[in-house]
């Protein structure tokens, strides 16, 4: 197996449209560099914590996790809770991108430690336009200590 490319934003989603209009948005807006799109929770646990099929990857931490809240068999609040409740990985600014409007879903993510809920726009200018502000914010603007993501 060969190494695998450090990733500067991992976009956890599990529906292959939203995954493309993020990806395309993120690209126009020149934010793409190292991304990983990973299809379910269980996946982006792999790669954050180096397991199966990223086992051998480089030990360098995304420096932005985009994350849907709902998909199957491993949910957005399940890899919420493991990302903030390790200490390698709890540095790491997670902005949950999601349809759930629900004030429960909202509550629980800032109670884990949530960077950021954004409720996903219908249309693609919108979903760009969101995307765009919330990766030039966390990759351009916002600064964390050194060592950590």
């Amino acid at each position: 197996m060969s190494q695998i490319e450090p990733v500067e934003i991992l976009l956890v989603e599990d529906n292959a449209h939203d995954a493309e209009l993020t990806m395309r948005a993120l690209k126009k807006g020149g934010l793409v560099n190292n991304l990983l799109w990973v299809k379910g929770g269980e996946e982006a646990l792999d790669y954050l914590f180096r397991r199966e099929a990223y086992a051998t990857r480089d030990e360098v931490l995304p420096r932005l996790v985009f994350l849907d809240l709902k998909m199957p068999r491993v949910d957005g609040i399940e890899v919420l809770r493991a990302i903030k409740g390790d200490e390698r990985t709890k540095h790491i600014p997670v902005v949950v991108m999601t349809s759930s409007q629900e004030e429960k879903d909202i509550a629980n993510t800032y109670d884990l430690g949530v960077n950021s809920y954004v409720v996903k726009p219908l249309d693609f200018a919108s979903i760009a336009d969101v995307v765009l502000k919330a990766g030039y914010y966390w990759l351009a603007i916002n600064r964390t200590p050194l060592g950590r993501s």
